[in-house]
């Protein structure tokens, strides 16, 4: 499939999203309204996105386990703050086995209440603690407007809960993971994000504070990449989860929550891709390199050949990234030219043709799919070249980004500017602006241009966005300046 008759960004960009994720076989729609199928490759992605945060996880001392889907209506009950803010995207199952059940189960959206209930049996003395798990999981929050990856019905995630004896454990635990999502989006997808704090109103429910993480979309939106809340002690109280600490006290143990989703998958998508397709940071990459040998019969038998043996060595050499993901398309019935736009289309990042004039020239031809330069380079070299691309385009893809972000980070002091910059309905990028701190200016800004405070950076991204001032719509004071946008 070529990537031609997909919708340039600049003309539609939802749309340009939309089909690209079809067309290069991320997802599908599922039966199921507002539900998606991950196809193979799109999978792919998220295995490589897996892999990263798992082995972080376990290198910080968490463990994998896994809880019931189905959740007792009770439990959610038991922390008010957590089922008002869920009951509207919940789905219920009110019968089983022909019959209509005692109690309805809440197909969860979260896990907080069934994992908390178990942690009441599992815990009794500060010996027992901290308890660090995560679970790899779907969840279903009934969502109306939903898009594939970004906001489904259904969706794939992993969410952390640990248990603590103090404050202090707590708090490390939320920065702790915080650092490892930022990592992740930076060190391996290559996309930079703020680093923060939710405000009060946009905070987790049932959470003392919620951290979070949020990238910028190539059309200006900012999309949250990943949250680590601190639940303090209310799943603890709402689950008579205590503990006797080392001095014989009793006491409610303090806790985590957090999680990053298949969401990931689009950010990656509207992040780096383009009109031709998928622009995929090599790590994450289900295709680092694929070979295309060209020729017929005799030719072609010799060619293939040499493309398989070229393979092998490149996947032995490995790069920066580790062992080189490599795929010899030795099709017979499509043509060069259809195969280097199917490529193109699904973001291998490096391209390389392999001809019977190259073999006798003992060249071969090299593009690296973000910047299309094509390079002749030798046989014997071709293996170190080809690693040298990869972690080149690694980091290239995430300067690249940042790049657009601080080209689209404006400090404003003005209600009028502030009004004006978030006019209409496309993106605007970051908003560095003074707030009062409450929430009914936080309301009256969102409802009269659509922006919302994606956080409050822990680290400034100017030294004066730490400085007081006034605030931009109530010219009250402010302690400093917050980032604004519109999200998805």
């Amino acid at each position: 499939m070529s990537g031609k008759g997909i919708t340039k960004r600049s003309e539609n960009y939802s749309d340009w999203y939309n089909e690209l994720v079809v067309r290069a076989n991320l997802a599908d729609y599922a039966p199921v309204r507002g539900c998606m199928v991950i196809k193979p490759h799109g999978y792919a992605i998220w295995e490589a996105i897996q892999r990263a945060l798992d082995d972080m996880f376990k290198d910080t001392g968490h463990q994998n386990a896994y809880f019931p889907l189905l959740i007792p209506e009770s439990f959610l009950q038991k922390e008010a703050q957590h089922v008002e803010g869920f009951a509207p995207q919940c789905a219920v199952v009110t019968h089983g086995g022909g019959k209509k059940l005692e109690e309805p189960l809440y197909i969860r959206p979260t896990s907080e209440t069934v994992i908390w209930n178990m942690y009441a049996k599992w815990i009794q003395s500060w010996r027992d603690l901290p308890i660090l798990i995560n679970q790899w999981a779907n969840v279903v929050r009934w969502e109306m407007r939903t898009r594939l990856f970004l906001r489904t019905m259904e969706f794939l995630w992993q969410e952390g809960h640990t248990a603590h004896a103090t404050y202090d454990e707590a708090e490390r635990e939320s920065l702790t993971i915080l650092e490892i999502y930022r990592k992740l989006c930076e060190d391996w997808l290559a996309v930079p994000v703020l680093v923060g704090l939710k405000s009060e109103n946009e905070k987790f429910a049932g959470a003392d504070h919620t951290y979070c993480i949020e990238a910028m979309t190539q059309d200006l939106r900012a999309i949250q990449a990943g949250t680590s809340h601190h639940l303090g002690q209310n799943f603890a109280k709402a689950f008579d989860v205590t503990f006797q600490d080392k001095e014989g006290k009793l006491d409610y143990v303090w806790a985590t929550s957090w999680g990053v989703s298949t969401r990931l998958v689009g950010t990656l998508v509207m992040a780096h891709s383009d009109d031709q397709g998928l622009v995929l940071p090599p790590r994450v990459a289900p295709v680092q390199v694929v070979i295309i040998p060209i020729g017929r019969d005799e030719q072609r038998e010799k060619t293939v050949g040499a493309a398989e043996k070229m393979a092998l060595d490149l996947k032995q050499a490995g790069w920066d990234g580790g062992r080189a993901r490599v795929h010899v398309d030795s099709r017979e019935k499509e043509s060069p030219g259809f195969k280097f736009n199917h490529w193109e289309l699904h973001g291998a990042c490096v391209r390389i043709e392999l001809g019977p004039r190259d073999l006798e020239a003992g060249t071969c031809v090299v593009t690296r799919r973000d910047v299309g330069q094509k390079h002749t380079v030798s046989l014997e070299e071709v293996v170190g070249f080809v690693g040298h691309e990869l972690t080149s385009m690694q980091s290239a893809l995430f300067e690249r980004a940042l790049d657009l972000r601080r080209a689209n980070t404006r400090r404003v002091d003005t209600w009028a500017e502030f009004e004006a910059i978030f006019e209409g309905e496309g993106g605007a990028g970051f908003v560095m602006a003074h707030w009062d701190g409450t929430t009914e200016t936080e309301l009256a800004i969102s409802d009269k241009t659509k922006a919302t405070i994606r956080c409050i950076p822990l680290t400034p991204l100017d030294p004066s966005d730490d400085e007081p001032g006034a605030c931009v719509f109530s010219g009250q004071p402010s302690a400093r300046r917050v980032a604004f946008a519109k999200a998805y």
